[in-house]
Order: C-alpha cells, then structure tokens, then sequence
C-alpha cells in the first residue's frame, strides 16, 4: 500500500476503515475516561459536580471524534442532525488537534525536568500524536465550514478557563506543580493555535 494511498480520500472514507477507526477511538475513549477516574472521583468529592465534565479532556475529544466517525458513517437526515454534526466535526478538529499536541508537549516537558519516561508514557504519546493527525486528515471528509470553529474553539478556551480557575487541569508530573502559570498560558494558546490551524486546514481543503 502506497503512502499516497494511505492519506488518500479513498482510504480515509472507505467504511471498513471508518468502522476500524470509530473502534479504535471508542476503546481509546473508554480507556481514557478510566485513566481519569482517580481524578474525576475527587473531583466530585471536593468541588462542586458540574465541574467533573472538564476533568478528562483528551477522552471528551476523542469521543468527540467518534461521534463525527459515526457520523460519516450515517449521515444525519434532519436539519438539526445536520447542524449537530457540523458542531461535533468542529469539537473533534479543534479539541483533538489541541489535546494531542498538549499531552505529547506536557509528557516531554516533564521528562526534562526529571520525570520518568515508563511505557504508558510512550503509549500516550503515540495515541494523543494519533488524535492530533487523525483530526487534521478528516478535515477532507467533514462538511464544517470555519464559522463552526468558533463555538469549538469557546467550548474549548472554556474548558481551559474551568480547568485553571478551580484547579481541575490533568494532573500534571509533580516537576511541573511548580510551573502551572506557563502551563496555563501554554494551554491558552495552544487552544487558539488548534482553532487557527484547522481554520487554515479546511480553507486549504476547500480550494
């Protein structure tokens, strides 16, 4: 199989390799809302519930990501399905985009300051660099347009602001406790990188 194959729209929108995706996300998801359950349990135990749905970032983009699979999978036949879909193909761009580069820049942040690297490491490293490309590839198969990076994109500096207001941010390496402000500026402007880089991604996808 050729490279030119593999980023083709051929491959990306065949349904066997959609259904292969959408699972391959949906256990990653699940997974992930495991990996966060420590942290969603004190959450619920120390601060008030409704913040415990801005807790586990990266599972909540790539559920995202596999609503928009579905999606292609089965295209809504309503308006409101329609317009549901744009907003969730944006959410999965924009959310995936910015997590997985997050998690990957987090992870090596750490390591340079004297955390470990351990093999669950490495494997969130390959599967948060996955999130990222995957997003940015099915830019080509989704029907978004750029208006709907905007409700994305304030979905998502929200998520930021919740996270550094009450401290409910991922855990981060203990090497890290001591830089939060860097980190939530990082974060901050990561979020408006992954808004801009899908925007530039769609309109180059468009032409």
């Amino acid at each position: 199989m050729s490279i030119a194959y593999f980023w083709s729209r051929s491959l990306l929108g065949n349904r066997g390799f959609l259904w292969l995706l959408l699972w391959c996300n949906l256990l990653g998801t699940v997974y992930g809302y495991y990996w966060y359950a420590e942290q969603m349990e004190y959450t619920v135990a120390n601060n008030p519930f409704w913040q415990v749905i801005f807790v586990p970032d990266s599972p909540t983009a790539s559920l995202f990501f596999t609503i928009a699979i579905y999606m292609l999978l089965y295209p809504p036949k309503t308006k409101f399905g329609f317009g549901f879909r744009l907003l969730i193909e944006a959410l999965a761009v924009v959310t995936s985009v910015k997590y997985g580069i997050w998690a990957v820049s987090i992870i090596f942040a750490g390591y340079a300051q004297g955390s470990p690297l351990v093999w669950q490491d490495w494997m969130l490293v390959i599967s948060h660099s996955a999130m990222a490309i995957e997003a940015l590839l099915y830019v080509r198969l989704f029907k978004l347009g750029e208006t709907m990076l905007i409700p994305a994109a304030a979905w998502t500096f929200l998520n930021d602001t919740v996270d550094y207001t009450y401290g409910v941010f991922p855990w981060l390496p203990v090497q890290l406790m001591d830089d939060i402000a860097s980190v939530q500026y990082f974060t901050f402007g990561l979020t408006l990188f992954s808004a801009l880089l899908a925007w530039l991604v769609i309109r180059q996808a468009r032409r």
